[in-house]
């Protein structure tokens, strides 16, 4: 069960965020680097951890090292993927410095919607992926199918229609599935609607985002990669439906 925002107060998502960054970092969480990243008395998290416990999103037990449970991790994760995209639209897109990036994203990752997210996960999938640069730029973005699903073809299709079979960066995007075990790569989009792509987006994997394939096989987990440093599994269908570039290291081994 993943609990919605109206059950976990944004304090406790951030500490379910401070315990998923501790452990990937550094492969361990105790209470005293807990609040050493939040700022507080070690006396002020034990009682976050203790409602986190009761709710089944973290085990903790007395003067013992932290971990998350399966819902843990997936509500830190989705609060992690918040945060990144609105952090990196400010400072990217907006261009407001990284620390006030950093700050209003921390204030607005707990409250943006699963619609907020999709939004502007095809705000930075029309970056990406159009080919006709910064002119007229919001009104070419408010018209652009890749953005507004409902919106009929725009006038630049065929332009766009040539730019996949290229590829903008000079090769055509392909399917995560098709990447090697080892290869890393940069995810351009997550071709899915409804369910799919919203677990998808929810997991972190972003347009931009580096991804390392790890292992691809016939069996469970089918297919498992690294994605902001942590390693997920994902079935074959849903890795069928993000693309890849390649990572720009690649790019420049090849030039």
């Amino acid at each position: 069960m993943i609990y919605h925002d109206n059950t976990l107060t944004p304090a406790l998502e951030d500490y379910l965020e401070t315990i998923y960054l501790l452990i990937r970092d550094k492969k361990l969480a105790r209470v005293r680097d807990i609040a050493e990243q939040r700022c507080v008395k070690p006396g002020s998290v034990v009682p976050a951890l203790k409602r986190l416990s009761s709710l089944g999103l973290v085990r903790y037990e007395q003067r013992e090292f932290i971990d998350l449970t399966p819902d843990g991790e997936m509500l830190a994760r989705r609060t992690l993927t918040r945060h990144e995209l609105l952090r990196r639209f400010f400072e990217e897109i907006l261009q407001i410095s990284p620390d006030n990036a950093r700050g209003d994203a921390c204030a607005m990752e707990h409250y943006l919607s699963d619609e907020g997210v999709d939004r502007l996960t095809r705000f930075f999938e029309f970056m990406i992926r159009c080919p006709q640069g910064s002119s007229d730029f919001l009104d070419r973005l408010h018209r652009c199918p890749i953005v507004n699903p409902e919106q009929p073809s725009c006038s630049q299709a065929e332009k766009c229609s040539a730019a996949a079979a290229s590829g903008r960066r000079g090769t055509r995007p392909r399917s995560l599935v098709r990447l090697s075990p080892g290869s890393k790569a940069v995810v351009a989009m997550v071709d899915a609607e409804g369910d799919v792509r919203q677990r998808l987006l929810d997991r972190g994997l972003l347009p931009g985002t580096e991804i390392t394939m790890e292992m691809i096989g016939d069996g469970h987990p089918d297919v498992r990669v690294t994605v902001q440093g942590s390693s997920m599994s994902l079935t074959r269908e849903d890795a069928g439906c993000v693309f890849i570039e390649p990572h720009p290291e690649q790019a420049e081994n090849r030039g």
